[in-house]
């Protein structure tokens, strides 16, 4: 089988626990996600299969859209809900909609974040969790992340030291570390108190499975009918649409020439009859030439 699976990833289980509960399902070895998400987080995680897997790194490059809750008044090493508390302030006048409205507004378009202690990015070959564990200190890179948009939701929530907010975001951002800044611009510490991931590219929490249905399709033989096309992963790159003699050479992994039309150093898919042949890219030795990144086998066809 070869497909992108739409899961709705529950809380309580990481990323990694949920690759391996379908590989046992669907009896498969080829099977990756796409983009970490936290296991005190719920949400859209795409899953690929069998062949599938070779978008992986394409699909993880993404946007993304998240519904988080922020909790003034509180910091935590981990910079969400299940980390210690390092800091705290008593929240005497929460801020209203209009100033919360007003400092997110500051985060929105390329800014620059410092990730937490407690994530997967690594530094002198370590990840940062692992220095963290060892209560080492190092000094943390910093990135820069696309924000599209932070929308203020309504009604706001019980607690008047919390605030709900939807993010859309480029690839690398930290959700985590958006709230601790958003709180710092309203004069508090704050936390990410749950978070909830609505899309990731074309997969969107409508379209998404649970494991219940997962497990009813096991048991009615269709698993497969869940599956997404791996088209569906890529509506974000750029398409070169060529001859059914060049697409025997494409299918081959050859280097080719390069089209007119393609520029710049982003991959882009190589199609034939809306048959989704292989991942290209400009050849960086020769830039009159393009190579493969990615090629499909002819087994089956990656519509």
């Amino acid at each position: 089988m070869d497909g992108i699976l739409p899961l709705w990833k529950p809380k309580g289980m990481t990323s990694h626990d949920c690759v391996m509960r379908v590989r046992k399902l669907f009896k498969m070895k080829k099977v990756g996600h796409t983009g970490t998400l936290d296991p005190d987080a719920e949400g859209v995680l795409p899953i690929c299969l069998g062949q599938a897997t070779k978008i992986v790194p394409f699909l993880t490059d993404t946007s993304k859209v998240y519904v988080a809750t922020a909790k003034l008044g509180t910091a935590t090493e981990t910079e969400d809900a299940s980390g210690a508390v390092v800091e705290r302030k008593d929240v005497t006048n929460p801020p209203g909609q209009d100033e919360i409205a007003q400092a997110c507004s500051q985060f929105i378009g390329e800014i620059t974040q410092i990730p937490p202690m407690y994530s997967a990015i690594k530094v002198n070959g370590r990840k940062l969790y692992e220095y963290a564990r060892l209560n080492e200190t190092v000094e943390r890179p910093e990135r820069r992340v696309h924000i599209y948009s932070i929308d203020l939701l309504t009604p706001a929530p019980v607690d008047p030291a919390c605030f709900t907010i939807k993010v859309a975001c480029g690839k690398g951002t930290y959700i985590r570390t958006l709230c601790v800044d958003i709180g710092k611009a309203l004069g508090y510490p704050a936390h990410m108190a749950d978070l909830v991931r609505v899309q990731t590219g074309e997969f969107a929490e409508s379209g998404c499975v649970t494991f219940e249905k997962l497990e009813e399709a096991k048991e009615n033989g269709s698993l497969e009918t869940l599956l997404d096309p791996l088209l569906k992963g890529l509506t974000h790159m750029k398409r070169i649409v060529v001859d059914a003699k060049t697409s025997i050479r494409v299918k081959y992994g050859q280097k080719l020439p390069k089209p007119d039309i393609v520029s710049g150093e982003e991959p882009f898919l190589m199609m034939h009859d809306e048959e989704l042949l292989a991942v290209y890219e400009i050849n960086k030795k020769d830039s009159d030439e393009i190579k493969p990144v990615r090629v499909f086998n002819d087994e089956q066809k990656c519509r």
